[in-house]
């Protein structure tokens, strides 16, 4: 399965309290569900899911809540792949059902639900594992990019969805999208803090462990990558040293130079691939006089412009 597939039938199996499964079932109710009237039944809440384990979570709730008829049925989808659309028909009292999960109103059926739904942190979070079970999607860990989403049916229910989620110290954005508000994280710490939020604490450990190994083996080669850049400069930084040495040998002018600029010059030729820490630590072997590495930075610079005084002399 799918690591979107393995959260939504972890959280589909968790037995929970009246009050959160009622908000469960709402979130499940108005993202999945549409109503047909017949003459010989009423209105009838028709849900449809791809995702077998939701839709046995959404039956058990309606069960657990209600005494109503539930008859599933199968259907495939008529795409190229082909998946299977697990249904359910709600027969009953279902402007009851609507009014008690907060989706209908005397205005009629509500584009989000009522906050008493949602009043409790706990019914809330019950609220964000249906919307997720109904129409979210998450990245696998093991791919480049963490990206968590749950496509809304309107920006209303969107931006209701976002509040919830803020509750939780959760900064969710929106995007529109073929014609749907979609509700997307991207920052890996916070999508770990929705899968706890919504009670997916097997999924949690494994997106965490997959994030954590794969960030170590990220900051590991970026840390070889910057010893790799540092060694580069160092030696283009040391080839230069050495040219500019050779040109004041060859025009003769080492010899006069003070014996602090006789003394890096010596210790350049000595050891042509050190870096400038490493000629430091030497100098206070050999002299027994401490000095920096921005020092000996300045008194390399020093010996480049006499270099190109130097050459200067010769144009």
């Amino acid at each position: 399965m799918s690591f979107t597939a393995d959260v939504k039938q972890e959280v589909s199996l968790h037995h929970l309290e009246p009050d959160d499964g009622r908000a469960e079932l709402s979130a499940l109710v108005k993202m999945t569900s549409s109503l047909s009237i017949s003459s010989d039944r009423g209105m009838t809440l028709v849900m449809k899911t791809e995702n077998g384990p939701v839709s046995r979570a959404a039956v058990r709730l309606f069960k657990e809540r209600y005494k109503v008829d539930v008859e599933p049925f199968v259907q495939r989808r008529m795409n190229l792949n082909k998946n299977l659309i697990y249904g359910l028909r709600i027969y009953g009292n279902i402007t009851s059902i609507l009014r008690d999960l907060g989706l209908y109103s005397p205005r009629g059926l509500l584009e989000k639900p009522l906050q008493k739904i949602v009043a409790r942190d706990t019914w809330a979070r019950a609220y964000l594992a249906g919307a997720f079970m109904a129409e979210g999607s998450i990245n696998s860990p093991s791919t480049a990019s963490y990206h968590l989403e749950i496509k809304a049916g309107s920006e209303k229910h969107a931006q209701f969805i976002v509040d919830l989620m803020a509750r939780f110290y959760i900064p969710a954005r929106t995007i529109e999208r073929r014609g749907h508000t979609v509700v997307y994280l991207k920052q890996s710490e916070k999508i770990g803090d929705f899968l706890r939020c919504i009670g997916s604490d097997r999924c949690l450990l494994q997106f965490e462990s997959i994030r954590i190994e794969r960030d170590y083996a990220n900051n590991v080669q970026r840390l070889n990558n910057v010893d790799v850049a540092n060694e580069i400069r160092s030696m283009k930084a040391s080839d230069s040293q050495l040219e500019d040495i050779a040109v004041l040998e060859k025009a003769g002018l080492t010899e006069g130079l003070d014996d602090r600029l006789k003394d890096v010059i010596a210790l350049r030729k000595k050891d042509p691939e050190a870096t400038l820490n490493e000629l430091a630590d030497r100098y206070m072997r050999e002299k027994h006089i401490k000095v920096s590495k921005s020092g000996l930075k300045h008194r390399f610079n020093r010996i480049h412009e006499l270099r190109e005084k130097a050459e200067g002399k010769k144009v």
